[in-house]
């Protein structure tokens, strides 16, 4: 069955785009890749047009592809570290290496292939889609407190506050080298890489960006930084920490390499998440311990740079 919607191109679209890139970077329907197999057709303002037609502001836009069956998840007992779970949602202490959603070629072993197992266990019928309940997402790399939805109504209250910026995000970061100020705010546009398609960047056609940091503690090369998101864009803690100079460390994509921890994995965490469950007033706030791996390159840093504040 065909499916369609129709779009008006937003004002702060700063830069003419390609159709093709338009569906796939701001409207995010689908990879460039996926539109030949979804049979995607396009009419702007009326006219049948292909996807290398520039877009600007207030074009009207017409999509029409064919429909999918429902992808089916497989339930996979993985072990969860559960944080809290009521009727309404549930949230973990998400491990490193644990990829959120499935992607191309990769259907299982991922969180969402947890939550199908975990709405099983529950009494609860199976759901299909590749997202059940999850409302939203952290790098595979990226360790813990992230947040799901048991049902409708609380995914759709849940989503609200991420997308009204209600929710308040604390991360921990090791990076390498020492931010210029002890605290302080990153505040740019953030855009996907003109030249590395799998990479974001800073770019003054992108998405306003904000992220506040601080130094928690310091040594000669790196620093143990806290940071907090007041907006959500992808990979924005990374991008904004290699700007500033201070890639994370173990950062496979904006890293610099560092020959004194091979191999450590990407030192970011999710300390921390506040939000308002449903039928609460006030928001709750569930927290996270150090992982191991931070302990480690912790100590190791004491031992090898010794602290310097």
């Amino acid at each position: 069955m065909p499916l369609n919607i129709s779009y008006t191109i937003e004002d702060e679209l700063s830069e003419k785009l390609r159709l093709d890139r338009y569906i796939s970077e701001n409207l995010k329907l689908f990879s460039r890749s996926q539109i030949k197999s979804r049979n995607l057709k396009a009419k702007l303002n009326g006219k049948e047009i292909k996807f290398s037609r520039l877009v600007k502001p207030k074009d009207i836009l017409e999509l029409t592809w064919e429909e999918l069956p429902p992808i089916a998840l497989i339930p996979e007992d993985i072990p969860l570290e559960i944080v809290y779970e009521d009727d309404n949602c549930i949230v973990i202490n998400k491990q490193q290496g644990l990829v959120v959603h499935p992607g191309a070629g990769n259907r299982q072993g991922t969180l969402a292939n947890a939550l199908c197992y975990r709405r099983l266990q529950r009494g609860e019928a199976q759901v299909t889609g590749i997202r059940p309940g999850i409302v939203h997402r952290l790098d595979k790399e990226t360790s813990g407190i992230i947040i799901a939805a048991w049902n409708e109504k609380t995914h759709a209250a849940l989503s609200e506050q991420f997308k009204t910026r209600q929710v308040k995000k604390l991360y921990l970061a090791i990076v390498c080298g020492i931010p210029k100020e002890t605290k302080g705010r990153i505040e740019t546009f953030i855009a996907r890489d003109s030249k590395n398609r799998k990479k974001f960047a800073v770019s003054p056609n992108g998405k306003h960006a904000i992220t506040l940091f601080k130094i928690l503690k310091q040594w000669k090369n790196h620093s143990f930084v806290l940071l907090r998101l007041k907006t959500g864009r992808t990979h924005q803690l990374r991008v904004h920490l290699r700007h500033i100079g201070c890639p994370i460390l173990g950062d496979s994509i904006y890293g610099i390499g560092d020959k004194q921890f091979p191999g450590a994995g990407l030192m970011l965490h999710s300390k921390s998440l506040a939000i308002t469950l449903p039928e609460e007033a006030e928001q709750r706030v569930f927290l996270s311990a150090l992982p191991q791996r931070f302990i480690d390159i912790i100590e190791k840093l004491n031992n090898i740079e010794g602290v310097y504040g």
